[in-house]
């Protein structure tokens, strides 16, 4: 295997990361092609975020991603900052940065009843605590204390649920080797031990980083550190962006996990 033989050979190279609604679909597309949240044109997403072109279109496009948005606003607000698209705010949302910090729980809780009281409904009150009890508005956040999938855990039922946390959550890894447009990547996976929900042991696992001779990212080497969002390779990290990552991520988890109650059983909002 080698680095050489990816997409390394697109017709269109992505660029490096220079505006926030790049960034931002480079993250939004895995979930995208799958069909859970957004468009329902991934290849255009895939295209502009391969590309760095079709930044007006990128910017119609992402308030149309209902989960990631509304954190977006608040990210950017609490940060006195104009744009949500903004390179900083899009990079505290999926990546994690000393932003989150400025936004005091009362308004994270704020925005979350606006979006999710009605439809949790009792359940509400597991997403509330997880705010109170240092969760931060990253994606992580909407990942472990909005999504089900934590509640059907600790409600007994075993496989799909931590699969889906494990995936959906922005995770890095270090690449091991790159064949075509697949990638294998080691990193540490998620596990479900009695009631907590913590990061484990590591794994390497496959993922794709290209198709039909387009990239989110540009040649990709082996010893490269990388993001993943579901099956896909989004972003190169740099040392600072991958400690930010871990620490966010096992901050949210102590939120959640310091529940004395189940989080929610139902879905509230399956996007983002």
């Amino acid at each position: 295997m080698s680095g050489q033989d990816g997409p390394a050979r697109a017709e269109v190279a992505p660029p490096e990361i220079e505006s926030g609604a790049v960034r931002f679909a480079r993250y939004a597309y895995p979930p995208n092609h799958l069909g859970y949240c957004g468009p329902s044109d991934p290849q255009a997403l895939l295209g502009a975020a391969s590309s760095g072109g079709g930044l007006q279109e990128l910017t119609a496009l992402a308030p149309r991603f209902e989960g990631a948005w509304p954190y977006l606003r608040l990210i950017a607000a609490g940060s006195g900052i104009e744009d949500p698209l903004d390179l900083r705010v899009v990079s505290a949302y999926w990546l994690g940065s000393p932003l989150l910090g400025r936004i005091p729980p009362r308004l994270l809780l704020s925005s979350l009843d606006d979006r999710f009281e009605q439809r949790a409904r009792a359940d509400f009150a597991a997403i509330a605590g997880a705010a109170l009890a240092g969760g931060v508005a990253h994606h992580s956040f909407h990942v472990f204390a909005v999504y089900p999938w934590l509640g059907l855990l600790r409600h007994g039922m075993e496989g799909p649920p931590l699969e889906v946390l494990d995936r959906c959550r922005i995770r890095s890894g270090k690449v091991v080797a790159v064949e075509g447009d697949s990638v294998l990547v080691r990193n540490r996976v998620l596990e479900f031990l009695g009631e907590r929900l913590v990061l484990g042991a590591e794994r390497t696992e496959s993922a794709r980083w290209g198709a039909g001779g387009l990239s989110l990212v540009h040649d990709l080497r082996p010893g490269d550190t990388v993001s993943l969002h579901w099956d896909w390779v989004c972003d190169r990290l740099s040392a600072l962006e991958e400690r930010r990552l871990t620490a966010i991520t096992e901050r949210n988890l102590r939120a959640v996990n310091s529940l004395p109650r189940p989080g929610p059983s139902v879905a509230c909002d399956l996007r983002g």
